[in-house]
């Protein structure tokens, strides 16, 4: 039994009371952040291979910022995380939590500015801790009729991934576009490849940088879903498709085969971008 006289209970209390409300701000905090994280996984997956789920490496990260934020509030001995069943939590604040998280909190929330570096995006669910429902044991599943090698053709049309990003409202982060939707098809330009977009002035000679293809038809399916189709950042314009030698799409026919079969890409063999 527990008095409502026992300091530890009434703080316990106004606790529960406040979390819904702490817990939107530290949600503004990690979108502050965002963009950093997800840029560190896309070069992580880059450089280390297909079998990286950023997604992961993006909640472990967030989870290990909130294990470091406590030690702000110790009393200079090591923190170490409690079990669950280790916790004297009094059961009437445990009722609480689960009653505030369904209603909201009834503290009134300040309107406050967008924090430095938030993009507009965030608030579509672009990024941000709200948006990754990641099912992190979720394989990407590479069936359907999208990953058929048979539509590509002489006459399917690609688009860069850079320039996808920027269609779909996405130009601030590079790799946005695959975090968000790790299902859709994309191939690794090569070398040769790379040599050829350039003469054709569909890219820059980069060097070093990586340069995604992906199909045109798949941008634009994606624009038409209701993620996208209302968005004022929506620029269809930017994508610049383009037609590619038989040659080349016979690779990337390979490269989708070999995806759909359950195997893995080949390594980049330059820095990404």
């Amino acid at each position: 039994t527990s008095s409502f006289t026992d300091p530890a209970v009434s703080m316990e209390l106004l606790r529960a009371v406040l979390q819904p409300s702490i817990n939107e701000e530290i949600r503004g905090v990690f979108n502050k952040y965002m963009k950093f994280f997800q840029k560190a996984a896309i070069n992580v997956r880059d450089n280390v291979g297909e079998e990286v789920d950023p997604e992961q490496l993006i909640q472990e990260t967030c989870r290990s910022c909130l294990e470091q934020a406590k030690l702000l509030f110790s009393d200079g001995k090591k923190v170490v995380p409690r079990l669950p069943q280790e916790q004297a939590v009094p059961k009437r604040a445990r009722q609480m939590d689960e009653e505030m998280n369904r209603r909201g909190s009834p503290v009134p929330k300040k309107r406050k500015g967008r924090p430095p570096g938030q993009s507009l995006s965030s608030d579509r669910g672009a990024s941000g801790v709200a948006a990754w429902k990641l099912k992190v044991s979720e394989p990407v599943r590479r069936d359907g009729p999208k990953w058929d090698p048979s539509r590509l053709t002489e006459t399917t049309t690609f688009v860069l991934g850079s320039r996808a990003n920027k269609a779909l409202g996405m130009g601030g982060t590079r790799g946005r576009l695959y975090i968000k939707h790790p299902h859709l098809f994309k191939y690794a330009a090569d070398p040769q490849d790379k040599h050829w977009l350039a003469e054709q002035q569909h890219m820059r000679a980069t060097g070093g940088k990586m340069a995604y293809l992906l199909i045109e038809e798949d941008i634009r399916d994606l624009a038409a879903t209701d993620d996208y189709r209302d968005s004022v950042d929506l620029r269809l314009e930017e994508l610049k498709p383009f037609v590619l030698p038989a040659w080349m799409t016979e690779k990337i026919q390979k490269h989708m085969e070999t995806l759909r079969s359950g195997g893995d890409a080949p390594p980049p063999e330059d820095p990404p971008e």
